[in-house]
């Protein structure tokens, strides 16, 4: 089988690199480089580079993918050829990484030493003591992930390298960050930067890596992981590329009754999912095995769901409108605003009660609406179109905005000793049999129930002054 020797050049100057590569290098006549940007380089002699891949391919992946390519070509044709690598072969190598998976050649490493060594010597570091851990800051965002140091960052040769590192970190550290150029060469520099300077304090180049001691907040993997592979989807795939807001329309509607129906099979399960007064989920008596599979399907659902909302985040990040960090933030945000008793301590714990009305009275204020009515699609089914305005209209009531006509309306459609709504199959049974009747009766009981509906989220909307509903007639 066709051969690579995958040398080593080490961190620095020919100085540092070992006898076995050296020889390595002098035994075998086809030789290749990763780069001449390395100042060990000169030391394989005549040797065909492969720099002219990072000025042609649009990503590194597809440079390390040609750089394979070409070696196995020419293991082929010549039986046997050196690929020499900066560092040490096995440390952030990923053309090698790639190298050793491919079935048609057989590879051989001489290792080497890697500007590692050299690195734990300037920081004063024992690496295996300190839990440090490596990564490539071509992919920070995911490499990094959930760690909050210490970390190692390498490949970081340009200023975008040092903004995307920036940017994947939400709360950015306290203190320094160590950036360590051209370690064991003559013109090393080894200095610390704050985190908001990173991207603007020096200038990087092919021998700089980052020593961070600690980060504030974990890095969010896998979410990291999807938000990237939208851009990758839209642009490769041929249906994904045709979809637009309003194409996808349908596709959120039915992933959101398939979420619900994934919802209702977790009830039939029997399990609760409240938490008591402590914080202690609630027990139940679901069959472990039964609440496991109900589990696994909302699991899925809610990433077809999920899959949704990226997918819109993206077309609009595509428009220059948000991105779906911005979503994530935005709710982020608006959760904890609404949430004052959560997260400004008031003294004593408001009622369920009280809550519902606050949380009106903020969403009010923040939207700059005029009226609870205010927001509620029109288009809801009317069960459940009825069912939020009389939430709303219950919260406008006992806030004190009540008139007249409101209350009237109310006190009609209040519960009394006929109706019987102590479980779901009362309710449910009780709902049926008004539909029947109105079947009977050449009713529409949908349209009927819209219109009744109606009367109270107008006579709300009067009781508070707010103008009429210019919604499209129900």
């Amino acid at each position: 089988m066709a051969r690579v020797v995958v040398v080593g050049l080490g961190p620095a100057g020919p100085d540092l690199l070992t006898a076995a590569a050296a020889a390595a290098i002098d035994g075998i006549p086809h030789r290749y480089l990763r780069t001449v940007r390395h100042p060990a380089a000169v030391a394989v002699g005549e040797a065909t580079a492969f720099d002219h891949h990072y000025e042609a391919a649009d990503t590194f992946d597809d440079v390390y993918r040609r750089i394979v390519a070409d070696l196995v070509t020419a293991a082929g044709e010549h039986g046997e050829v050196l690929y020499a690598v900066p560092g040490s072969p096995l440390v952030l190598e990923r053309s090698v990484a790639l190298l050793r998976a491919d079935p048609r050649v057989e590879v051989e490493l001489v290792p080497s030493m890697s500007f590692l060594d050299v690195a734990w010597a300037r920081l004063g570091v024992d690496p295996v003591e300190a839990n440090v851990r490596l990564v490539d800051g071509h992919r920070f965002a995911t490499a990094a992930a959930g760690a909050r140091g210490p970390l190692l960052v390498a490949h970081v040769h340009d200023r975008w390298v040092c903004s995307d590192i920036k940017l994947a970190v939400e709360e950015p550290p306290t203190g320094p960050v160590t950036v360590m150029q051209r370690l064991g060469l003559p013109d090393e520099a080894v200095f610390e930067v704050a985190w908001s300077d990173l991207d603007r304090s020096f200038a990087p180049d092919h021998l700089t890596a980052l020593w961070i001691p600690e980060l504030s907040a974990p890095v969010a993997a896998e979410l990291q992981r999807f938000a990237e592979l939208m851009p990758v989807l839209r642009r490769g795939c041929p249906w994904d590329r045709d979809q637009t807001h309003t194409s996808l329309t349908r596709h959120l509607l039915e992933e959101t009754y398939e979420t619900l129906d994934a919802l209702d099979g977790v009830a039939r399960a029997g399990i609760v999912g409240a938490l008591d007064e402590r914080g202690v989920p609630v027990q139940d008596d679901a069959d472990p095995d039964v609440a496991a599979s109900a589990y696994a399907h909302l699991e899925e659902e809610l990433g077809d769901l999920l899959f949704q909302i990226g997918f819109h985040a993206q077309i609009a990040t595509e428009q220059g409108a948000f991105t779906l960090a911005d979503v994530a933030r935005g709710i982020t945000d608006k959760l904890i605003e609404r949430h004052p008793h959560v997260f400004a301590a008031p003294d004593g714990a408001p009622t369920k009660a009280e809550l519902s009305l606050t949380w009106e009275q903020a969403k009010r204020a923040e939207k700059g609406r005029a009226s609870v009515m205010d927001g509620i699609p029109p288009a809801l089914p009317a069960l459940a179109y009825a069912y939020k305005v009389l939430a709303k209209a219950d919260t406008v009531a006992r806030g004190g905005t009540v008139s007249a006509a409101l209350s009237a309306l109310l006190s009609a459609v209040d519960p009394d000793h006929d109706v019987d709504a102590s479980n779901a199959e009362t309710t449910g049974a009780q709902l049926l049999r008004i539909v029947a009747a109105a079947r009977v009766a050449g009713i529409d009981p949908e349209q009927a129930l819209r219109a009744a509906t109606a009367r109270i989220a107008d006579a709300v909307r009067a009781a508070e002054g707010a103008p009429p509903d210019s919604a499209p007639s129900r």
